[in-house]
């Protein structure tokens, strides 16, 4: 889920930031005018210079509210948060996600926006598809969509040059790999120069893998094995969002672990308890690795002019239910207890229309909420020659899944990423280790 795994892209260490604006009357307790400061978190340190141009501007317009940001990495974000919420000191509003706003929602520590929104008349319709419906539950509103985020194939543009590597236009099953595993044979790379394909390559002395897998990646898959899993025609669960049923035991589930594993096996893709601690994105900077999975949100890593590496996005490969790419948003929420309801609200429709989302789009590190500020950003990418049309196209071909939303989605994520690490690591057969989880996953609902 990016989630938490690919929006580890923020820094390993806390930083706070105040905005540096002269704030007009007392720290914080007064009413709307009378200087009042919004506490405001978020984890993602690559946004931040972003959100902090949407707080001057903010305050340019409210002089008498100060946006106080704090950015933290995300592992500490929720302990922080979850800790701040149980001592009843929680920031006034929050960046929020799929697999806990849930939990949040569910104990009323959020506030319902939706008679803010009714009172306000703000237009729903103008973001992306699908975004907003994720944050409501039982007619309340728990928050207001801020950005999405869908997945790519990044490459080595210099080395699958050298293969003679093309990717455009692959197609994928689970039982050969279709073109794409040939595309991966191709650019794996062994200690002597042969490739996957030549019958004397050397799977134990590999210089480049062909393809990166992901395994840190919860119980959604997003950067990897979930959306291979739903071109192979897997659904997660009954319906979403707020499913009671998880379907984590469907053979094409199993089939696409299997494949998987199966490039593990080939000398294609490196063992996982092989594994070092380096991310995935790092690998394919130092040469280690021709191609991964990678969301929008990584973009401004690949396209970086000082990068050593030349980089390309490609489409993922078609599979048998179609090319598949999870799309996934985050959302502004509101703490229920916060002492400035009404400076919150403020601040979180500002955060979630144009004079913010355009600030956003015009520093192009991900993709708006609004329908329009995403052709902004896009605009912006195009500006400086970044080709990054494919992470838009799923949009317009319709060919984004969301991702699950449900209770106990924390629970249920280091549940099932155990067990397909079991699968890969060969401990455990695919589909009795995916039976298993299942039956542990619907427990949780009481199934």
């Amino acid at each position: 889920m990016r989630t938490k795994y690919r929006r580890l892209g923020a820094a390993l260490l806390t930083l706070t930031t105040a905005a540096t604006l002269a704030s007009c009357g007392s720290s914080g307790n007064g009413a709307a005018g009378d200087g009042t400061t919004v506490k405001y978190w978020l984890w993602d340190d690559k946004q931040l210079p972003a959100y902090q141009d949407c707080a001057n501007a903010f305050h340019q317009a409210n002089p008498g509210i100060t946006v106080e940001i704090t950015q933290t990495a995300w592992g500490q974000y929720w302990q922080n948060l979850t800790t701040q919420l149980t001592a009843g000191e929680a920031p006034d509003v929050w960046t929020d996600q799929g697999s806990y706003y849930p939990q949040f929602a569910t104990s009323n520590q959020l506030l319902d926006l939706q008679p803010l929104v009714d009172r306000d008349k703000v237009d729903l319709s103008a973001f992306q598809a699908g975004l907003a419906d994720t944050w409501v539950k039982d007619g309340k509103r728990y928050g207001l969509p801020k950005d999405w985020d869908t997945m790519a194939l990044v490459y080595n543009s210099t080395m699958l040059d050298q293969q003679g590597v093309q990717l455009a236009g692959s197609t994928w099953n689970a039982k050969d790999g279709g073109t794409f595993e040939q595309a991966i044979a191709k650019a794996t790379v062994d200690s002597a120069g042969r490739n996957g394909l030549d019958p004397a390559f050397d799977k134990e002395h590999v210089k480049t893998y062909g393809f990166l897998p992901e395994w840190a990646d919860g119980s959604q898959g997003q950067n990897g094995w979930g959306d291979f899993a739903a071109a192979n025609g897997f659904e997660y669960l009954d319906k979403n969002p707020w499913g009671t049923h998880y379907k984590y035991d469907d053979p094409r589930l199993a089939e696409t672990i299997d494949w998987f594993k199966h490039l593990i096996d080939k000398g294609y893709s490196p063992r996982l308890d092989q594994r070092s601690t380096v991310a995935n994105s790092e690998l394919l900077a130092a040469g280690k690795g021709a191609i991964m999975v990678a969301g929008s949100w990584t973009i401004a890593t690949f396209t970086d002019p000082a990068a050593k590496q030349k980089f390309a996005f490609a489409p993922l490969p078609t599979g048998p239910s179609g090319r598949k790419s999870a799309i996934n948003g985050l959302a502004d929420s509101i703490w229920a207890g916060t002492p400035h309801q009404e400076e919150s609200w403020k601040w979180v429709k500002f955060l979630a229309s144009p004079g913010c989302q355009d600030l956003v789009a015009k520093r192009a590190v991900v993709f708006p909420a609004l329908k329009t500020a995403t052709q902004t950003a896009l605009a912006t990418h195009q500006a400086k020659g970044k080709d990054v049309h494919v992470f838009t196209d799923v949009l317009t071909a319709g060919n984004a899944f969301r991702l699950p939303v449900t209770e106990h989605g924390t629970e249920i994520s280091p549940l099932v990423q155990d067990a397909i690490q079991s699968v890969i690591l060969g401990s455990a057969g695919s589909q009795q280790a995916l039976k298993s989880v299942n039956d542990k996953v619907n427990a949780l609902f009481g199934k």
